[in-house]
């Protein structure tokens, strides 16, 4: 080939930049490199802290003892099965709060956003729940609710510890919930109202197709970062003889004095959880990329 002819993609490159339009030109290696670097560094941190520690640790007088009473093989796999059934229960306490939690702090936030003179002993009710459960303990909501009412008899409640201890963390967390709700709602323009009210929408319409879709996509990653969080403070239901996870760990060391099937309960929260942290990571960057491409428009 003649050194001295252009290729087509050469004359159409000219072409461009005689007329004035960007030239696109492929990234060179060291781009690549340079996007990578960061990459291998903070891997190759992590590695060195972390393999010191392990070391440091591993040269402690007592590290064989605490080994063996932490992280001793052979109890672990003991125990796992009944940590295991025992994390089963954690997992479906979970997802009934969470779907409990999502539809009463949805309904507290509508008392709470909703305007109108008929509505404000509804507002009052809402601003002193959250007040009130966001300043009680979950741990002592729990204890209240999973030994207090039972122990009272009351016709026609459940006397189940388990329920009474649902029926605390839902209590607790959708206080939170409903501050979240509100941060979204209040983060849509003003204008969208309008134009629902424009168009003779009610307020309840409003909310339902106009205001509600933006705010759910606005606060989607806090509301995970509390699913995350509530997925651990289930665990506080083995104070009221719940044997979930912890519980059945609880037992086993009191069985054998050996502490592992606490380290078996701790990876198994650590494997919903990093995941779920992850997939908040991931919804933040592109909730992040959404908005900055709409201000570009």
């Amino acid at each position: 080939m003649n050194r001295g002819a252009s290729s087509p993609d050469d004359d159409s490159t000219a072409r461009r930049a005689g007329s004035g339009e960007p030239v696109r030109q492929k990234p060179p290696a060291r781009r690549v490199e340079r996007n990578w670097t960061p990459t291998l560094i903070s891997i190759f941190s992590v590695v060195v802290v972390f393999g010191a520690a392990a070391w440091f640790i591993g040269r402690a007088e007592q590290w064989p003892r605490i080994r063996r009473q932490f992280f001793n093989w052979d109890a672990m796999v003991a125990s796992f099965p009944k940590v295991l059934d025992g994390f089963w229960l954690n997992l479906k306490v979970w997802g009934i709060c969470i779907v409990a939690i999502g539809v009463w702090a949805l309904v507290l936030t509508l008392f709470r956003v909703l305007k109108g003179p008929w509505l404000a002993p509804l507002r009052v009710f809402a601003i002193v729940y959250v007040d009130f459960f966001r300043g009680m303990p979950a741990l002592l909501l729990i204890v209240l609710f999973g030994f207090g009412i039972p122990a009272l008899r009351l016709p026609g409640l459940p006397s189940s510890a388990l329920f009474w201890g649902i029926v605390a963390i839902t209590l607790s967390y959708a206080a939170y919930a409903t501050e979240v709700y509100r941060s979204g709602i209040d983060a849509v323009h003003d204008g969208q109202r309008a134009a629902a009210k424009s168009l003779g929408l009610t307020q309840l319409q409003a909310m339902r197709y106009a205001i509600l879709p933006q705010a759910f996509r606005n606060v989607l990653p806090a509301l995970l970062n509390l699913a995350i969080a509530l997925q651990k403070d289930v665990a506080i239901l083995s104070i009221l003889g719940i044997r979930d996870a912890v519980r059945e760990a609880e037992i086993y060391k009191s069985q054998t004095f050996n502490y592992s099937s606490y380290m078996v309960a701790a990876i198994l929260f650590l494997v919903t959880t990093i995941p779920l942290a992850r997939l908040v990571d991931y919804l933040t960057r592109r909730d992040r990329r959404r908005r900055l491409q709409g201000g570009m428009i």
